[in-house]
């Protein structure tokens, strides 16, 4: 009779490369229709942020609605433990502190968790790097998508933000204007990706049209792509969840933040939008054993 056979124990490193990971590249999560986004074929949000009234575009069925879910429950199992919480309340001085009628001031005010991905010692990037999310958010395709949309080339090297908003979370109005950097005073590009969890009940968009905040849009979406044109005015509401179910309640949001790619930018630090000419580089001219490259 043969001996029973071992039973099959995995060596160290390979649980990592046996556990779900989310795909290399953005465009892996795409619908046919984010597909033809991604490639410039799309006459409706090809350049669409080159309008300058244009703040942002919000679009659905770019991402396939299965993946999007997946994804989302592989960071909500992988990260939620990692988060830290990022919080500006109202200054306790707001009201006591005026010394003159209707002089209200209110800076910027948020609580959301977040996920601390520029720092290799943090638990955080570890759990993004063994799911492959920093992977996905440095793709060529994640950059590619927002210079398409956007309708200009962008600097490599962009940022990459995790937020976690639960019940009650929010970000108060604000305008994302950075006068001074000097890579950002002329505006810049984020892309946000949404992914929320059935907990959900709802979270919105608010923001300015003709100097109030009279409009918005549903962000709590499953998949959902938004790319800005920032600075504008603009705020998020706080996440409300369904009748007793706070506890399973969150938002998950992948953020992309891109600088315009200034003229004479070197093609390999330049993300393209889809069909755009490459950029001309410089040419140099000079004299004698001193001439510059031609």
């Amino acid at each position: 009779m043969p001996s029973p056979a071992r039973a099959f124990r995995p060596r160290p490193g390979m649980v990592r490369a046996m556990s779900p990971r989310l795909p290399t590249q953005f465009a892996d999560l795409l619908t046919p229709k984010g597909r033809r986004i991604l490639e410039g074929r799309d006459s409706e949000t090809r350049g669409a942020l080159l309008d300058p009234t244009r703040p942002f575009i919000a679009l659905q069925g770019v991402i396939d609605v299965k993946k999007a879910a997946e994804a989302r429950d592989l960071l909500d199992a992988a990260l939620r433990d990692t988060l830290v919480t990022m919080e500006d309340p109202i200054p306790e001085d707001s009201i006591s502190g005026m010394v003159e009628n209707y002089t209200e001031a209110l800076p910027k005010t948020v609580r959301v968790r977040t996920a601390l991905l520029e720092s290799r010692r943090s638990r955080s990037w570890r759990a993004a790097e063994a799911v492959g999310l920093r992977a996905l958010l440095r793709s060529d395709t994640f950059a590619a998508f927002a210079a398409t949309v956007s309708g200009r080339p962008l600097k490599r090297g962009w940022g990459i933000q995790v937020l976690c908003y639960g019940p009650g979370d929010y970000t108060g109005p604000h305008n994302d204007h950075h006068p001074e950097e000097a890579d950002a005073r002329h505006g810049y590009v984020d892309m946000h990706v949404s992914l929320t969890l059935p907990a959900v009940d709802h979270q919105y968009l608010v923001y300015a049209k003709d100097g109030h905040f009279s409009e918005l849009t549903r962000v709590s979406t499953v998949g959902g792509v938004t790319v800005y044109r920032l600075p504008f005015w603009h705020y998020t509401t706080p996440l409300s969840a369904k009748p007793g179910r706070e506890d399973a309640a969150r938002r998950w949001v992948l953020l992309g933040t891109f600088l315009d790619a200034a003229p004479g930018t070197r093609p390999s630090s330049t993300v393209l939008p889809a069909g755009a000419p490459p950029p001309v580089r410089a040419v140099t001219v000079g004299r004698g054993s001193g001439a510059g490259r031609r």
